[in-house]
Formats: C-alpha cells, structure tokens, sequence
C-alpha cells in the first residue's frame, strides 16, 4: 500500500507540472500575439499568466521537496524527483521570458509600425513546438521523442543569429529605425533563451528516463 500511495503522488505531481507547462506555453503564445498583432491587451494577459506560473512553481516545488524528504527514493523514482524539480525551474523562467517579450512588444506600440526584413513567427513557431514535444516526452517518458527537441534548437540558434545581423544592418541603413530593430533583436534574443530552457526540458526527460547526461552532448562552439 504505501509504495502504491507513493506512485500516486508521482502521478499528482507530474499533473501538477504538465498544468504549469500549458501556463507557461499560454504565456509565450500571449507575448508572440503581442508582438505580431501589436496587441497592448495580450502583453497585459502575459503578467496574468506569469502570476499563474510563479505560484505553480513554489506548489511544484514544495510537492517534490516533500516526496525526496519523506521518501526517499531510489533509481528511477529518484530521478523523475529531480528532473521535476530541474524542468519546473525552466518553465518558471519560460514565463519570465514571455514577460520580456510582452514588455517589448508593449514598447513598440510607442514607435511607428515599420517592415523590418525579419520574420519571429516562424521562429515563435518552432520554439512553440520545442516546448510541446519536450512536454509531450515527458507525459509519455519518452527519449527518443526528447531527443528530437535538441535537434530544433540549433534552427533556433541559426534564426536568432540571422535576425540580428539583418537588424543590425538596417540600424544602419535607417537609424529612424533604431527602436525598432533594437526591441526585435531583443524579443529574438528572449525566443532564443526560451528554446535553450526547452532543451533543458528534454534533457532532463533523458535523464529521467535512461539515466543518461546529455547536457554538453549537443553543446556547440557558440555555447
């Protein structure tokens, strides 16, 4: 009976985080529209969420402290533990930069709307999707779907890169665009981290599941 208790409380507790993890996901969604849309009402609902998320966070974590403490478990008991501990950590910051992207979107509304050579939707798309499937693996412990996920980040990597170099050019081109260009760079920049604590996620879904570090396995030379 208390082992059949204890595994129920795991399953509570991954509940728990997969309900912080669609916050989180809601969080980033909201900050994008703001973005793309220039809506100054979806940037406010981002602060809403991150209320949300933070006060998921210190339920997550209490939860998962408690279970380690009265517990303690072993192997894979142990590691799932871990791992949700590490994994609310990331969704937590998710949220903080969905926050930096609103504040800049909101900025933005401030200035002209101009047609900067960039396209963060596409980018917003697929660090969207990093956070679903790193999601999805945990839901399902899957591995091999949580290694897809540290393939997706190096496209991440090569948009983001792209995006400032275009943006740095047309500051110079256009220095009545400098605000512009400078949040966008900004809003690539917090996408960019998003995708990395998506990483982390699947990373840490491995390490659950196989017991395997992959952290430095998929590091590259800009890291």
């Amino acid at each position: 009976m208390p082992r059949i208790h204890f595994q129920q409380q795991l399953a509570e507790l991954k509940d728990k985080l997969l309900a912080m993890a669609a916050l989180a996901q809601q969080a980033l969604d909201c900050s994008l529209d703001a973005y793309l849309k220039r809506d100054a009402l979806m940037a406010d609902h981002v602060h809403d969420h991150e209320t949300a998320i933070n006060a998921a966070e210190r339920s997550v974590d209490e939860m998962a402290y408690d279970l380690l403490a009265m517990e303690q478990p072993m192997a894979i008991d142990l590691r799932f533990l871990l791992a949700v501990i590490k994994i609310n950590g990331d969704l937590e910051r998710i949220g903080d930069q969905s926050v930096n992207i609103a504040e800049r979107a909101a900025e933005l509304l401030r200035h002209p709307a101009v047609d900067l050579p960039v396209d963060l939707r596409q980018m917003g798309e697929l660090t969207g999707w990093m956070i679903r499937v790193a999601i999805q693996a945990l839901l399902d412990g899957d591995a091999g779907m949580a290694r897809s996920v540290l393939t997706m980040d190096d496209s991440v990597d090569r948009i983001n890169s792209e995006t400032h170099q275009k943006l740095v050019e047309v500051m110079q081109a256009h220095p009545e665009w400098s605000q512009q260009s400078l949040n966008t760079i900004i809003i690539s920049r917090n996408l960019e981290r998003i995708a990395d604590h998506a990483t982390n996620i699947a990373e840490d879904v491995i390490f659950w599941v196989r017991g395997a570090d992959v952290r430095h396995q998929f590091s590259t030379a800009a890291d």
